[in-house]
């Protein structure tokens, strides 16, 4: 029985001495590795790439209307906004722009894919690419003129880089700060070492005919009708593509400001919803491993192991209580877990310096436990969303000239 329990616990502690360690390593080989893989200066098309860009704004229509203005004033602008107001009160942006269309459907959709099918059955015309924002974001004016660089070399998928519109509250910057370690890990370095990024949710742009087949998927039909109101579409979108053996490219220039949150109790709202949508989707992450080990595709198995890894903060938590039990069971495996650790969190103030995170995102670094213990009783407040949805609250209202000086687009070298 005592050498039954020691085994596992030495497959146990492997499996996230892997998990802490596979950031650092990645961040090592990109350094090394790591190239862009497009054209540079991409391919010249006779005509220039023609883009729907969908706004879903759910109960908040007034937090879209600067997000509307910046994709108006985009240096690309063969493009036509089509803004869905689900459940929203009366509204006059007063735009004129006849590349602006405000849809309010009746009855009310309340599912972000089925706002996206009511933007695209009442398209004026049929775009090239397909761009999803949420109501909240803003779109730096040279957005879809990156994105066009990536599609002009055939990439069919392209995810921008999300990064924060509010850095005015600790929580705020400490959101920042998991996501631009996320875009990093998650996004730039698979891009970089020949896999394919994460999705982020909003900021992506997709070929029309690639985006409704995902559409039409059976995840979506059946979606829709089972999860009535959290379907997490971005991952299924990534699962799609990579079952087809698609690439999701980064377009790290390509910058989308996003809301973070602001409180703690926003925090929770939040990470309950996302760590219920990172359990539902294990099972697909698993299989993608498994698809990329039995068909021998890096670009599967590479994406799957990064979906599959556990959040941030449940890996160092159970690394620390292995650790401990470690001194009992078995002090070597103990000990390569603590090193682990360290060299887990030695890395994160490495990848916000190499992301070139602003210095309040770096300030709040030693405020990170203060977030790590939301996410913690998030944890504990996972429910069934059909029942017990709550749709966090978008309040920052600034225009995109307030945040484009603050973040300038980072170098598109490599690391």
């Amino acid at each position: 029985m005592t050498d039954f329990i020691r085994i596992l616990f030495s497959i146990a502690a492997c499996l996230l001495l892997a998990q802490l360690l596979y950031p650092f390593i990645t961040v090592l080989l990109a350094q090394w590795l790591g190239r862009e893989r497009i054209e540079n200066p991409p391919p010249q098309r006779p005509t220039p790439f023609d883009y729907a860009c969908i706004i879903t704004a759910y109960r908040n229509v007034e937090i879209a209307k600067p997000l509307v203005e910046s994709l108006l004033r985009q240096t690309h602008d063969r493009l036509i906004v089509y803004l869905v107001a689900d459940e929203c009160a009366e509204f006059d942006f007063g735009i004129s722009d006849e590349r602006f269309i405000a849809l309010r459907p009746d009855p009310p959709l309340r599912l972000k894919a089925k706002s996206i099918k009511y933007a695209m059955a009442n398209f004026q015309r049929r775009p090239d690419y397909i761009a999803v924002f949420d109501a909240d974001n803003l779109a730096h004016p040279q957005f879809l003129e990156e994105i066009s660089r990536y599609a002009a070399s055939g990439l069919q998928c392209i995810q921008g880089q999300r990064t924060a519109k509010n850095l005015d509250s600790t929580y705020a910057a400490l959101d920042s700060m998991g996501e631009h370690y996320k875009n990093y890990i998650e996004r730039y370095i698979p891009w970089l070492l020949g896999g394919s990024s994460v999705i982020s949710g909003s900021g992506m742009a997709t070929e029309t005919a690639l985006y409704e087949a995902y559409l039409a998927s059976p995840e979506i039909e059946q979606g829709q009708h089972q999860w009535k109101k959290m379907l997490q579409e971005d991952k299924i979108l990534q699962n799609f593509l990579l079952r087809n053996d698609q690439t999701i490219a980064y377009a790290r220039k390509a910058l989308v400001y996003d809301e973070k949150v602001d409180t703690g109790a926003a925090v929770e709202t939040q990470r309950s919803r996302w760590l219920f949508s990172y359990f539902q989707n294990l099972p697909n992450s698993t299989g993608l491993l498994w698809k990329g080990l039995s068909r021998w595709s890096f670009k599967q198995f590479y994406f799957g192991w990064v979906t599959m890894a556990l959040p941030m903060f449940i890996q160092v938590g159970a690394a620390g209580l292995l650790a401990l039990l470690g001194l009992l069971i078995s002090p070597l495996w103990s000990l390569a877990l603590l090193l682990g650790l360290a060299i887990f969190s030695i890395n994160i103030p490495l990848v916000l310096q190499l992301d070139a995170a602003p210095k309040p995102v770096r300030d709040v670094v030693w405020q990170a436990p203060k977030f790590v213990w939301r996410q913690f009783t998030g944890l504990f407040k996972m429910r069934n969303p059909n029942k017990n949805f709550q749709h966090t609250e978008h309040k920052k209202y600034v225009s995109v000239d307030e945040v484009v000086g603050r973040a300038e687009p980072p170098s598109s070298e490599q690391p």
